[in-house]
């Protein structure tokens, strides 16, 4: 067990140290503020304050994590070797030259969306206005780099020092804002979407539309028994997550009546992990958000303790808080829906800190590293692969968990060419084939 002394005990000091040792690195910590305690334990502690107390391992910190509340804060870039930080000790006794918890509060904690900023469309914080975007660090889970740069400099004063991360994880997070294309979408839109084909002379998109109705052709955005398969294959969890309340501007998928779209929806479940993806009003409505919960618990007859955001909304800390009070186990969100990286520059699923109540919070945020609309961005079948593994790479490297976000028409040749032969490429590098 790893000790840590500090002048002043903080829920954002042991939110930080507790993600850094706990959970990416699986080193047990304790804390004390007593020198007497300290001194007297064994040779595995380190003290983080703003002067070293003998010859200790010793970490020079930065006021942020004895802060409350959002401040004006000045960040100057820096290198670590060859790893993007801030918050320089400027201290020859410091063992570390930066203060990476701090630093890692900052990040994990999303001060930076809590301070205003303009908001996109949606009303979601735009990456252009991030600091790992500005800094060109946003592909890297730099937080994840910290740790294990910490635990290399640990091990040379601690040689038993044992750490046992958890393994790397592959997990596909499937998005189904829209259930079917043709099929059960009723007369207004088949009769709206049917001229709207004939206005842009898409005669094929016509032809299927009705070859769909007649039931000579499965409806193409059906594609649930194609990824169950391909999981099972591969060995791969996925998580399916409906969008399941009423029609609205945002929110398109056919009713939440509808035997069929139940039965899918059952059907799936029997196969792989099922949940919520939360309505674009559901965002601005409590009330709304428990009722879409319970119709899809009540559906599957399971509790539903994991979301997403339809259209990736977020908004500090009240989305959040939402979704706390709704009882929501865990949040699959936080990631950019067209931009590939780390928004929270960790590849380590990590807790809510609502810096509003200055307290961690039991809701646990999986990170997204990328969206298949991100990766579409790029173009070139063969390049998006290369991408892909590149992504793996860097998070197999610091034994993270590489969520990827898709949807259930990505496996659509005519309109996602080559999408298909991607997925499968990526199972097999992430998954182990049965």
């Amino acid at each position: 067990m790893l000790l840590i002394y500090t002048h002043k005990l903080t829920p954002r000091l042991r939110y930080a140290f507790k993600h850094m040792f706990t959970r990416v690195l699986q080193i047990p910590i304790e804390f004390t503020t007593r020198i007497e305690e300290f001194i007297a334990h064994g040779p595995l502690k380190i003290t983080y304050t703003k002067q070293a107390l003998q010859n200790e391992f010793f970490v020079k910190s930065n006021d942020l994590l004895f802060e409350q509340g959002i401040g004006d804060i000045e960040i100057n870039m820096q290198q670590w070797d060859d790893t993007p930080c801030f918050f320089a000790t400027n201290s020859d006794k410091s063992s570390l030259p930066f203060d990476i918890f701090a630093a890692a509060f900052y990040l994990l904690s999303r001060y930076e969306e809590y301070v205003p900023h303009v908001k996109d469309m949606h009303g979601r914080y735009p990456v252009n206005e991030s600091l790992a975007y500005k800094n060109k660090f946003l592909e890297q889970p730099v937080i994840d780099v910290w740790a294990y740069k910490l635990l290399t400099v640990l091990k040379e004063r601690f040689p038993d020092l044992k750490a046992k991360p958890t393994p790397f994880q592959f997990t596909p997070a499937i998005s189904v804002p829209l259930v079917f294309a043709y099929r059960k979408v009723g007369i207004l839109r088949t009769v709206s979407g049917t001229f709207g084909d004939l206005f842009r002379f898409r005669l094929r998109k016509v032809l299927l539309r009705y070859a769909v109705l007649f039931g000579i052709k499965k409806d193409p955005y059906d594609t649930f028994d194609d990824f169950i398969n391909l999981h099972n294959t591969y060995n791969i969890q996925a998580i399916f997550f409906f969008l399941f309340a009423k029609y609205a501007t945002y929110d398109k998928n056919i009713s939440v009546y509808s035997n069929v779209f139940r039965a899918l929806i059952k059907s799936v479940s029997d196969h792989a992990i099922t949940s919520l993806l939360v309505s674009y009003e559901a965002f601005y409505d409590f009330d709304l958000l428990k009722k879409e919960r319970k119709r899809l618990s009540d559906l599957i007859h399971r509790p539903i303790i994991r979301v997403m955001q339809h259209y990736n909304k977020l908004d500090f800390p009240d989305s959040y808080r939402n979704l706390i009070d709704s009882e929501v186990k865990e949040d699959y969100t936080m990631g950019y829906p067209d931009t590939i990286g780390f928004r929270a520059s960790t590849c380590t699923p990590f807790y809510f800190y609502d810096i509003g109540s200055e307290m961690p919070t039991a809701l646990k945020i999986n990170p997204v590293v990328t969206t298949d609309e991100a990766l579409k961005l790029i173009g070139d079948k063969d390049q998006i692969i290369d991408k892909i593994t590149e992504i793996g790479k860097a998070i197999k490297s610091v034994n993270g968990t590489f969520i990827f976000k898709l949807h259930n028409h990505t496996l659509i040749e005519n309109e996602w060419k080559g999408w298909r032969e991607i997925y499968i490429k990526t199972l097999q590098q992430f998954g182990t084939k049965k």
